[in-house]
């Protein structure tokens, strides 16, 4: 491993794990320090010519504290490096056949997982013992991958459901009774169906059948080329489309981010068709316009917006470095501690599916291109907005603002919580969306 190549996530979990050598950590305290870091452990480290596991472990264990890692038991270690190596199988950066090897040979796992895992090691067994048909058995390694990435997102087993709206598939997840009333969670950028993974089992738990698609262009979602696909009233489509595959007349409709954008044209555009709206930190439309035109503080901060407007840079930027942009936006633009490392492995994965940057981006090149004309901007059905007041992207003014807009609305701000709200106070936000769907 070359110094420029460290991760520090990646060496703690080695460390834990007790697979990263100690004589390799004073290289890479200099790495750390070269790269902005500081702390009297890491420099006292970076002056060892080595280290030892049993005479520095503790010296060691402090620099990692000064880096923001806390301690774990190497159980806990086994479990975080088995998702890392998924992720990295499953978005490329390493081989599926030595991938899996790694993990069906050298890493400890509870008994539980071992049962979990035993697919895994009959396909490694295959790969190695079937050279002429490797191909065939990486395609089922990485499938295998993604399986269990998105089985260990979520505390309940979960279905999966591709919904048709045309040529377009929907990749969607669904929990709870099959004939419970439909809940149905709509994510924004530059998230997955995984947005909403803590309100799922609460929603279940109560009775509801809770639908949470990827969003065309993104994760295992159809990507259609073109800008135009990604105009609002398709999106929207894609909602009424899944509706009707459930033979439902009306749904209970949530959305966070561009998820409360569509949530909240399905309202203007298909009053009869959404009994209930829940939006979380995106106003109404006609708020939107009219601050990011006229106010020169939504401006500044919806900067973004115009930067996505141009060709093939905003891909390039975002995935740079392992998607290092995306990574940081989703860390500094929440409270500390609210996306863990394997929070970051799940994301990482559905930007790395083919086409998706691209097809995520061009949200926001339709939004400019082509505008959605809604008959009657009042809406008329029974609405909660959820709004984070430390919003780094939205101005809180709007949250106040999109009541005019509504007949029957009722507004509930967290003062400490941002933009990713359902991340930061998933207990809160589950109450809030089960008692409104019920009442």
């Amino acid at each position: 491993m070359e110094p420029a190549k460290f991760d520090i996530h990646q060496v703690a979990l080695e460390w834990y794990h007790n697979d990263f050598p100690a004589e390799r950590m004073p290289n890479f305290a200099v790495w750390a320090l070269q790269n902005g870091q500081d702390g009297p452990a890491l420099r006292e480290l970076a002056g060892l010519q080595s280290a030892t596991r049993s005479n520095e472990g503790k010296l060691v264990e402090r620099a990692l504290l000064e880096l923001g890692i806390q301690p774990i038991t190497p159980q806990e270690a086994s479990k975080l490096l088995i998702l890392s190596v998924f992720d990295q199988i499953v978005s490329g950066q390493i081989p599926p056949g030595p991938g899996a090897a790694r993990i069906a040979y050298n890493l400890s796992y509870s008994a539980g997982e071992r049962q979990e895992l035993l697919r895994l090691v009959g396909l490694v067994s295959e790969w190695e013992d079937l050279p002429d048909k490797r191909d065939y058995f990486e395609k089922q390694i990485i499938a295998f991958s993604r399986s269990y990435l998105v089985k260990t997102a979520v505390g309940i087993p979960l279905d999966t459901i591709t919904f048709r709206n045309g040529d377009v598939g929907l990749h969607a997840v669904a929990a709870g009774p099959r004939d419970g009333p439909v809940a149905m969670l709509l994510h924004g950028f530059p998230e997955f169906w995984y947005g909403w993974h803590r309100q799922i089992e609460p929603l279940a738990a109560a009775g509801f059948r809770v639908i949470v698609p990827d969003q065309r262009g993104y994760n295992l979602s159809s990507k259609p080329v073109g800008v135009a696909a990604y105009a609002l009233t398709e999106l929207v489509s894609d909602v009424i489309a899944i509706a009707d595959q459930l033979g439902q007349q009306e749904i209970s409709l949530a959305g966070h981010d561009w998820g409360a954008a569509v949530a909240w044209s399905a309202a203007l555009l298909h009053p009869q068709r959404i009994a209930k709206l829940v939006v979380v930190n995106v106003p109404h439309p006609s708020v939107m316009r009219r601050f990011m035109m006229k106010r020169v503080r939504q401006m500044l901060r919806s900067w973004y917006i115009f930067f996505f407007q141009l060709p093939y840079f905003p891909e390039a930027f975002f995935s740079a470095f392992h998607f290092r942009v995306g990574q940081r936006s989703l860390l500094h633009s929440s409270r500390q501690g609210t996306f863990s490392p394997d929070d970051l492995a799940q994301y990482r994965a559905a930007w790395s599916q083919p086409g998706a940057l691209t097809a995520m981006i061009n949200w926001y090149r339709a939004l400019f291109r082509f505008r959605t004309k809604f008959p009657d901007r009042t809406v008329r059905i029974p609405t909660r907005i959820l709004w984070g007041e430390r919003d780094a992207f939205l101005l809180p003014a709007m949250a106040q603002e999109s009541l005019r807009y509504c007949t029957n609305a009722e507004l509930f701000t967290f003062a400490n919580a941002t933009h990713w709200l359902q991340h930061e106070e998933p207990a809160r936000v589950s109450e809030l969306l089960i008692d409104f769907f019920r009442s």
